[in-house]
């Protein structure tokens, strides 16, 4: 595991291939993770990568930007995104703003 980005409430880690975030994500930390992973992203040289927040307790808007940002980096540089995990509050958010199934499309990255 190699950590990219610790900040008081949240951190950002990737193990094997996938971008973790854990803590309380709110919007300077996410503005630094959307950063950190975009950059981790653009040089790591992955053709496949994952998102994991099941470590984010708080459901935000901002989180929600992060993975956004990200996805968008991955449709750049076309990295498909095996697999995005989200806690339960950040499940529930999504259903409510109807992004659930655009986040758990198979086709997000095409």
């Amino acid at each position: 595991m190699t950590r990219l980005l610790s900040q008081p409430l949240a951190t950002l880690d990737v193990e094997q291939s996938t971008l973790r975030v854990t803590g309380d994500v709110g919007m300077t930390a996410a503005a630094e993770l959307a950063a950190a992973g975009a950059k981790w992203l653009e040089t790591g040289g992955e053709k496949a990568v994952g998102f994991d927040f099941s470590g984010v307790e708080k459901a935000s808007s901002a989180v929600m930007s992060v993975l956004f940002e990200w996805l968008r980096t991955c449709k750049r540089h076309h990295i498909e995104v095996s697999a995005i995990t989200l806690s339960a509050p950040l499940e529930r958010l999504a259903a409510l703003s109807e992004l659930d199934a655009l986040i758990h499309s198979p086709a997000l990255t095409e």
